[in-house]
């Protein structure tokens, strides 16, 4: 059977247990420092702990160490490494090729989207290098998907939920021009959410104010069964620095997604054990985000910007049809309650939010009148107080079913339990033990067996062969029990079987004979590797040493000339001629590669 996983993130261990019990297959997590997101680093206790939490359910800790490396770190990074593998977690999502040329265990190494791993020849030149998984781009269709996958070896992971770059991931150097914080290194200070005007060269105006390079968010919740059929094995939420909600109830509507496909595909299951049940109703408009978009999965599409605005607006609940002193009546499906936060576009479309301060009825009570309300307003909650509190409870329970099977015989009683599984554990107990008189003491002894409580298991099925029905205290049953349970725990985390990175045959081809700075060497391990495949050219990485002339500080397959209906090919409109994107950080010439259907944003001229 072919596995199916779900890969959550995590902020923290409190956010990867949440995501593990919310039915996330795999939950990848950043160390102490090297990660992609530099505010979300951890102790190797909290990943240990979270490894040994995960591996009960059979469930994986990928760790990320994908930022690019200097001369100065190597040896840092080489002995997180070790820590890393030490604490038990399953892999290590990578950028930088340094680590290939490292002293490192025998670790599984996945290759992170910062790698850029758009073709299949690029890919194949990964998997030489013993990777195991490759994180493609969000950019990719279910079509070229497939096509990678027909012409590779390796698992392929998928973004199917989150923030978007606007850029190729691993290709952005905006950040670094412009604030000295590199996204290479896990400090992008996110300037595709800035605000910029469009302008043509002769200084006109098109657009003004607008952020015309900040994306909605991914939701690819209606192509499960496509992303499937094209090759994709693992399904990923992005959200790293996102709060505990987030990751709650986003895993547990992607996971509800994944147990209905399988349900009805009977060759997938999913990568690790067990059942969630839930005490909310999963809705992702009920979390952080922009609008959605399905980004480029079918094919190229409009609406893919959020121009007015890169806050969270979070789900559109209905229309305003009234405005009184202090206030409004909205008609609406929703349930509104105290505490809720709203919010609207006003004539100028900025983003206006308030807080519902009391509901009576069909009034709206904000804690504060807001200019630009008027009837026909559509409202959204941005966030929805009463849904928030479910989730800061415990919110679900996630269970691994089993099947007991006990014989009694005067002299002996003897347990035979399986999990979901196959993982059998026989536990026999000798003593001489009375009959008991009551019959209803099955019943006692079954009730009593079922009663796992906290523990990670929950028994469906008890059978007897009882020709022989003994008396037995109850504080003995519970103590069976308990040992049982207990045993059979162990005896899960044993089966936990971590991939070993087959170091053997490794034979790379690298397919390029000359390294740009978009390859991103910032150290000396980086350019042996290179050059002992026979690479003539290695530019150094920008964070090294900015170029000078041509600086592609963006490439993106987003077009704001298709987002706006100006594109002369695919929409033919008339010719723009040269446009620039402007903002009090400088003028930014765009150039629109037609051939490869993409846009770059370049860094200005002195």
């Amino acid at each position: 059977m072919i596995e199916l996983e779900l890969l959550a993130p995590a902020k923290n261990l409190e956010s990867g247990i949440a995501a593990i019990t919310h039915g996330a297959d795999a939950v990848y997590i950043a160390a102490s420092k090297f990660g992609a997101r530099e505010k979300a680093g951890n102790p190797i206790e909290d990943i240990e702990q979270l490894c040994s939490f995960a591996h009960q359910y059979h469930a994986k800790v990928y760790v990320t160490v994908n930022t690019i490396i200097y001369d100065q770190e190597i040896d840092e990074v080489q002995n997180l490494i070790h820590s890393i593998y030490k604490a038990g977690a399953d892999a290590i999502i990578i950028q930088d090729f340094s680590i290939l040329k490292m002293d490192i265990p025998p670790i599984a190494l996945h290759a992170s989207t910062q790698m850029h791993n758009l073709t299949p020849e690029h890919i194949n030149f990964l998997s030489t290098c013993g990777i195991s998984r490759v994180v493609l781009p969000r950019e990719l269709s279910v079509a070229e998907i497939k096509n990678i996958r027909n012409k590779t070896q390796v698992e392929l992971e998928f973004f199917v939920h989150g923030a978007l770059c606007v850029s190729y991931s691993g290709q952005c150097y905006m950040s670094q021009a412009l604030f000295n914080r590199s996204a290479n290194r896990g400090a992008c200070a996110q300037p595709c959410r800035l605000s910029y005007d469009l302008i043509d060269e002769h200084g006109n105006t098109l657009l003004k104010n607008k952020h015309l390079l900040s994306l909605k968010d991914l939701n690819l919740s209606r192509h499960i069964d496509e992303l499937v059929n094209s090759g994709v094995t693992s399904f990923k939420i992005e959200g790293r620095l996102k709060d505990i909600g987030y990751v709650k109830n986003i895993t547990a509507y992607y996971s509800n997604l994944l147990n209905q496909f399988i349900d009805s595909n009977k060759d997938y299951k999913r990568s690790s054990s067990g059942r969630c049940t839930y005490s909310f109703t999963p809705d992702p408009e009920k979390s952080f985000n922009r609008g959605f978009t399905n980004h480029f999965i079918n094919g190229r599409i409009l609406n893919q910007a959020s121009f007015n605005t890169p806050k969270s607006i979070g789900k559109k609940i209905g229309k305003v049809k009234g405005v009184g002193k202090n206030f409004i009546t909205i008609s609406s499906t929703e349930n509104l309650n105290n505490g809720d936060g709203l919010c609207f576009f006003n004539p100028q479309n900025e983003l206006v939010g308030f807080r519902v301060n009391k509901v009576d009825e069909n009034k709206i009570y904000p804690n504060r009148m807001v200019d630009g309300l008027h009837s026909g307003l559509i409202i959204y909650r941005n966030e929805d107080f009463e849904f928030e509190q479910l989730l800061n409870r415990e919110s679900s329970s996630r269970k691994i079913s089993c099947e007991l099977k006990v014989h009694f015989s005067p002299t002996k009683i003897a347990f035979l339990i399986v999990d979901e599984d196959g993982i059998t554990l026989k536990k026999e107990l000798s003593n001489s033990f009375e009959e008991a008189h009551n019959q209803n003491i099955l019943s006692q002894i079954e009730s009593q067996l079922k009663k796992t409580g906290n523990t990670i298991f929950e028994i469906k099925s008890i059978s007897f062969n009882a020709s022989y029905l003994p008396f037995i205290p109850i504080k003995e049953i519970n103590r069976l029990r308990r040992e049982l349970l207990d045993e059979l725990l162990k005896k899960r985390l044993l089966y936990h079987k971590r991939e070993i990175r087959n170091i053997q045959n490794i034979n790379p081809k690298l397919p390029y004979e000359n390294l740009t700075y978009k390859s991103n060497v910032s150290n000396r391990l980086s350019r042996t590797f290179f050059k002992e495949l026979g690479v003539n050219r290695i530019q150094p990485a920008f964070e090294i040493q900015e170029p000078d002339d041509n600086v592609e500080l963006m490439v993106t397959r987003y077009c704001i000339k298709y987002e706006l209906n100006l594109c002369p090919i695919k929409q033919n409109a008339r010719p723009t001629g040269k446009l620039y994107l402007k903002n009090k950080y400088g003028i930014f010439p765009l150039v629109f590669d037609c051939k490869s259907c993409s846009m770059k944003v370049m860094k200005p001229k002195n």
